[in-house]
């Protein structure tokens, strides 16, 4: 289904990224990487970029052919670094490039926002999602950051949280709907990838620990990358506005403990 599909995949040097552009290529897909450091083993053509300024956005948008089928925001910081830079690519830097790339999607395109389970929280914290959300354009993040009093160490969470809410709101706005992109989300648990160690440090152990208990292993790149890949194909073209918990059912064990069933 993804045979002669242009596939452009973010973050595509490691990760889940690194193994969706794999799989991307093994299905029939000319796959475009794109990642601030070059994959070992690039699977398609690579782009270097950095998207967390509109600079960066700009300049990557200006390097991308006219045609793409699909776009997978796959890259993404931990929030080892701090709450700015941690917003400024996690949402504002991949709906900057959503929103760029518009106009260069198919019609009937996709648009896939890897997004987390540590974005659960955004329902109650809704006041504050949709007031970042509602920011236009490429904001100074720093500003953000200060007015909405984000620290670091949930910048993370919170920067998850707006991607699922701006998931739900992208796939009815014109820019997308008109030309029928569809925009879902995948909100993957605790993965075994590089930056698992860096989640440890800013999550915690104990809250790692006690996601890997609920399900009983952490999942795999691989078990992440084919549900992308399906978002992105002909077969889900009825599935719009959606978020798919690939967590081995942590999502449905968390909602079974907050209400009570």
């Amino acid at each position: 289904m993804l045979f002669g599909k242009t596939i452009l995949i973010t973050g595509a040097a490691s990760g889940i990224g690194a193994r969706t552009a794999e799989l991307a290529g093994q299905l029939g897909a000319d796959v475009i990487g794109v990642d601030m450091r070059e994959p070992a083993a690039p699977a398609g053509s690579f782009v270097k970029a950095d998207i967390s300024s509109k600079a960066g956005v700009d300049d990557l948008i200006a390097r991308l052919p006219q045609r793409i089928d699909a776009l997978c925001n796959v890259a993404g910081l931990s929030g080892n670094t701090g709450a700015a830079p941690t917003l400024a690519v996690n949402f504002f830097g991949l709906r900057a490039l959503s929103e760029g790339l518009a106009p260069k999607l198919r019609e009937g395109g996709a648009i896939v926002n890897v997004a987390s389970i540590a974005g659960y929280g955004w329902r109650a914290n809704l006041n504050r999602a949709t007031s970042m959300v509602a920011i236009e354009g490429f904001p100074n993040v720093e500003e953000v950051v200060c007015t909405h009093v984000v620290r670091n160490e949930e910048s993370y969470p919170v920067s998850k949280e707006l991607l699922l809410l701006w998931t739900f709101r992208a796939a009815h706005q014109d820019l997308f709907k008109r030309r029928g992109i569809r925009v879902n989300a995948v909100s993957p648990g605790p993965v075994e990838t590089p930056i698992l160690k860096q989640f440890r440090t800013v999550l915690g152990d104990a809250r790692v620990d006690s996601d890997i208990a609920r399900v009983g292993r952490a999942g795999t790149s691989g078990d992440i990358a084919p549900v992308v890949l399906f978002l992105c194909s002909d077969g889900a073209r009825w599935i719009n506005g959606a978020n798919v918990p690939v967590d081995g059912g942590l999502e449905a064990s968390i909602n079974a403990e907050m209400f009570g069933f």
